[in-house]
Protein backbone atom coordinates (compact mmCIF):
# COMPACT_ATOMS: atom_id res chain seq x y z
CA UNK A 1 0.00 0.00 0.00
CA UNK A 2 1.47 3.54 -0.95
CA UNK A 3 1.66 6.09 1.89
CA UNK A 4 -0.90 8.46 0.60
CA UNK A 5 -3.25 5.95 0.61
CA UNK A 6 -2.20 4.68 3.88
CA UNK A 7 -2.95 7.96 5.52
CA UNK A 8 -5.86 8.65 3.63
CA UNK A 9 -6.90 5.27 5.37
CA UNK A 10 -5.82 6.76 8.39
CA UNK A 11 -7.46 10.21 8.48
CA UNK A 12 -10.68 8.36 7.12
CA UNK A 13 -10.91 5.91 10.06
CA UNK A 14 -9.70 8.89 12.63
CA UNK A 15 -12.77 10.91 11.64
CA UNK A 16 -15.54 8.09 11.59
CA UNK A 17 -17.20 6.69 14.02
CA UNK A 18 -15.58 3.17 13.92
CA UNK A 19 -13.55 2.26 17.35
CA UNK A 20 -11.76 -0.15 15.30
CA UNK A 21 -10.44 -1.12 12.21
CA UNK A 22 -8.68 -4.22 10.42
CA UNK A 23 -7.31 -4.46 7.11
CA UNK A 24 -5.53 -7.37 5.12
CA UNK A 25 -3.87 -7.91 2.44
CA UNK A 26 -1.25 -10.35 0.62
CA UNK A 27 1.95 -9.59 3.65
CA UNK A 28 0.40 -6.25 4.86
CA UNK A 29 -2.22 -6.22 7.73
CA UNK A 30 -2.97 -2.73 9.54
CA UNK A 31 -4.98 -2.78 12.75
CA UNK A 32 -6.37 0.48 14.05
CA UNK A 33 -8.23 1.11 17.25
CA UNK A 34 -9.31 4.02 19.19
CA UNK A 35 -9.73 4.25 22.99
CA UNK A 36 -13.30 5.20 24.54
CA UNK A 37 -12.46 9.20 25.12
CA UNK A 38 -10.97 9.75 21.41
CA UNK A 39 -14.77 8.77 19.59
CA UNK A 40 -15.78 12.19 17.70
CA UNK A 41 -18.48 13.74 18.98
CA UNK A 42 -22.11 12.34 18.09
CA UNK A 43 -20.49 9.19 17.87
CA UNK A 44 -23.10 5.90 19.03
CA UNK A 45 -22.18 3.55 21.02
CA UNK A 46 -23.77 0.93 20.06
CA UNK A 47 -25.61 -2.13 21.73
CA UNK A 48 -25.27 -5.88 19.88
CA UNK A 49 -28.77 -7.53 20.09
CA UNK A 50 -29.40 -11.25 20.26
CA UNK A 51 -29.33 -12.82 16.82
CA UNK A 52 -32.83 -13.25 15.31
CA UNK A 53 -33.86 -16.82 14.24
CA UNK A 54 -36.04 -19.48 12.96
CA UNK A 55 -35.42 -23.13 13.48
CA UNK A 56 -33.30 -24.54 10.68
CA UNK A 57 -29.83 -26.94 10.16
CA UNK A 58 -27.07 -25.98 9.49
CA UNK A 59 -26.39 -27.94 6.00
CA UNK A 60 -29.70 -26.12 4.37
CA UNK A 61 -28.72 -22.67 5.24
CA UNK A 62 -25.97 -20.32 3.14
CA UNK A 63 -24.46 -17.47 4.31
CA UNK A 64 -23.84 -14.05 3.45
CA UNK A 65 -20.89 -12.26 4.27
CA UNK A 66 -19.90 -8.38 4.54
CA UNK A 67 -17.88 -7.55 2.07
CA UNK A 68 -16.68 -4.82 2.97
CA UNK A 69 -15.96 -3.03 7.10
CA UNK A 70 -18.68 -0.50 7.67
CA UNK A 71 -22.13 0.73 10.06
CA UNK A 72 -25.06 -2.38 9.15
CA UNK A 73 -28.69 -0.79 8.52
CA UNK A 74 -31.04 -3.12 7.87
CA UNK A 75 -33.31 -0.32 6.73
CA UNK A 76 -33.00 2.38 4.02
CA UNK A 77 -33.70 5.20 6.39
CA UNK A 78 -34.26 5.52 9.85
CA UNK A 79 -37.89 5.15 10.85
CA UNK A 80 -38.30 3.30 7.25
CA UNK A 81 -39.47 -1.02 7.57
CA UNK A 82 -36.33 -3.35 6.88
CA UNK A 83 -35.23 -4.60 3.57
CA UNK A 84 -36.33 -7.85 4.98
CA UNK A 85 -37.14 -9.66 8.05
CA UNK A 86 -36.44 -13.56 9.32
CA UNK A 87 -39.29 -15.45 7.76
CA UNK A 88 -39.13 -13.31 4.33
CA UNK A 89 -38.68 -15.04 0.76
CA UNK A 90 -35.84 -13.15 -0.80
CA UNK A 91 -34.45 -13.69 -4.83
CA UNK A 92 -30.92 -13.72 -6.19
CA UNK A 93 -29.90 -9.58 -6.28
CA UNK A 94 -32.58 -8.61 -3.78
CA UNK A 95 -30.96 -5.66 -1.62
CA UNK A 96 -31.17 -7.04 1.89
CA UNK A 97 -29.63 -4.34 3.66
CA UNK A 98 -26.93 -1.54 3.67
CA UNK A 99 -23.67 -0.99 5.00
CA UNK A 100 -22.22 2.55 5.21
CA UNK A 101 -18.52 2.99 4.51
CA UNK A 102 -16.29 6.30 4.68
CA UNK A 103 -20.14 7.56 3.84
CA UNK A 104 -20.93 5.88 0.89
CA UNK A 105 -23.72 3.52 1.14
CA UNK A 106 -23.32 -0.01 -0.17
CA UNK A 107 -26.12 -2.06 -0.90
CA UNK A 108 -25.48 -5.58 0.63
CA UNK A 109 -27.49 -8.20 -2.19
CA UNK A 110 -28.83 -11.93 -1.88
CA UNK A 111 -26.66 -14.44 -3.38
CA UNK A 112 -29.19 -16.93 -2.93
CA UNK A 113 -33.61 -17.57 -3.51
CA UNK A 114 -34.40 -18.49 -0.51
CA UNK A 115 -36.00 -17.97 2.74
CA UNK A 116 -34.06 -15.34 5.37
CA UNK A 117 -33.96 -17.89 8.36
CA UNK A 118 -31.16 -15.26 10.19
CA UNK A 119 -30.06 -11.99 10.79
CA UNK A 120 -26.37 -11.95 12.40
CA UNK A 121 -25.97 -8.19 12.52
CA UNK A 122 -27.57 -5.34 14.61
CA UNK A 123 -29.15 -2.26 12.74
CA UNK A 124 -26.35 0.50 13.31
CA UNK A 125 -24.05 -1.99 14.78
CA UNK A 126 -20.04 -1.78 13.05
CA UNK A 127 -19.15 -5.02 10.77
CA UNK A 128 -16.26 -6.05 9.53
CA UNK A 129 -14.89 -7.60 6.27
CA UNK A 130 -16.29 -11.45 5.76
CA UNK A 131 -18.67 -11.58 9.09
CA UNK A 132 -21.74 -13.13 8.40
CA UNK A 133 -24.70 -11.28 7.87
CA UNK A 134 -28.06 -13.22 7.33
CA UNK A 135 -28.74 -17.11 6.80
CA UNK A 136 -30.52 -17.76 4.06
CA UNK A 137 -32.33 -21.23 3.43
Amino acid sequence: MEMDHLIKLIDAVSHSGLSKFEYEEADLKIQMAKPEGNRPAGAAVVLTEPPRHIEETEEDSQVITCPLVGIFYEAPEEGAEPFVKVGDTVKKGQTLAIVEAMKLMNEIESEYDGVVAEVLAANGEAVEFGQPLFKIR
